[in-house]
């Protein structure tokens, strides 16, 4: 959906010149063992595979907690999980994610009227996924010979998920070649839909990354045609905790009755928590993360939704509107924020 926002992008003024980009790797690593990655491309960077301190407590993940189902309000349908994550693994998540994902501060243009109006995201951005009528699939004219994460990434093409008949390069389904979930996100994506178990497949990931307090999304719905009737949607917090609001839109004709009046919901968010929206939320509710001042608005937060898009138009919206035609940015430790970066890491 594309959402109208506005917002001074005090990162990318501030980042008159980019430095190498290893530079912004080099305190963050001495955490983790030496790095293997996944190459597409379709990437703009190699992007690091999980090291095994977060991967083997993703793929053995255990929940003592049950999830709470909140359907006490008309149309309301949602799976609330706190945590998903244990404070641990959603710490080093969060430093892994914001440290190794490259990320876009979108602009686009919207017209109100005879004016044009630009618009820069509040928030940083990226997506990975490609909706149900095409899979990624091995290329079988590839030499690699071997199946790691980055070699079985790297020979991943786009094909038709009917025909499984490679889509040339020539084709114009897709405004920008979609980009296959990197194991990093992948991994996440399962142990998502294992604690569901309702059956839900999602074929995409949007990562959002609010820098600080000032970031936010306003007030909108994810009810647009391309995911279905009633999708399912999963978001998981990382970082510091925000507001998440819901309000259920404006009332029409009988259902006015036991709506009108009635106050948005807040759910304070925290690291690892999970927040699962299911049947007619969507269509009729609206959600927003607003902005936060003081608190731990300062520590930044990342917020992960894996969804499941059915036709092209939601390909084509998700890499419009969270990669754009900008260049990437790139965590940067020594300097405790986000940089532009001119170009790829060498690995």
């Amino acid at each position: 959906m594309q959402h109208v926002e506005s917002v001074k992008c005090t990162e990318e003024n501030s980042a008159k010149q980019s430095p190498p980009l290893q530079e912004t790797q080099t305190r963050y690593r001495k955490h983790f063992p030496p790095a293997t990655y996944a190459h597409h491309p379709n990437y703009p960077i190699p992007i690091r595979d999980l090291p095994p301190t977060i991967s083997q407590l993703l793929a053995n993940l255990s929940r003592t907690t049950p999830p709470k189902a909140i359907t006490d309000k008309p149309h309301l349908d949602l799976l609330y999980f706190q945590p998903f994550l244990p404070s641990s693994l959603a710490r080093d998540l969060f430093r892994f994610l914001r440290s190794e994902l490259p990320f876009y501060r979108v602009k686009y243009t919207i017209r109100r009227g005879p004016a044009e109006t630009s618009i820069v995201t509040p928030r940083f951005t990226t997506v990975f996924g490609v909706d149900d009528t095409s899979i990624f699939i091995p290329d079988p004219n590839s030499k690699i010979p071997d199946e790691t994460n980055a070699t079985a990434t790297s020979s991943l093409i786009l094909a038709d998920s009917k025909t499984r008949i490679p889509l040339p390069a020539s084709d114009k389904k897709y405004h920008q070649r979609p980009r296959p979930i990197p194991p990093c996100l992948d991994l996440l994506r399962r142990a998502v839909e294992s604690s569901t178990d309702d059956g839900t497949k999602y074929n995409f990931v949007l990562v959002n990354y609010y820098a600080t307090g000032d970031d936010s999304i306003t007030y909108h719905s994810d009810d647009e045609r391309f995911l279905g009737s009633n999708p399912n949607i999963a978001s998981i917090s990382l970082g510091g905790k925000r507001d998440f609001l819901l309000k259920h839109k404006p009332p029409t004709g009988s259902d006015a009755d036991g709506i009108e009046g009635m106050k948005p919901l807040k759910f304070p968010l925290d690291s690892g928590d999970m927040m699962v929206m299911r049947g007619e939320t969507q269509s009729n509710w609206l959600h927003s993360v607003p902005k936060r001042k003081g608190g731990q608005g300062v520590l930044g937060r990342i917020n992960i939704t894996f969804r499941r898009a059915v036709v092209p138009g939601g390909t084509n919206n998700y890499y419009l509107y969270n990669v754009g035609d900008g260049g990437i940015f790139r965590w940067k430790e020594d300097e405790g924020r986000m940089i532009a970066a001119e170009k790829p890491v060498e690995t």
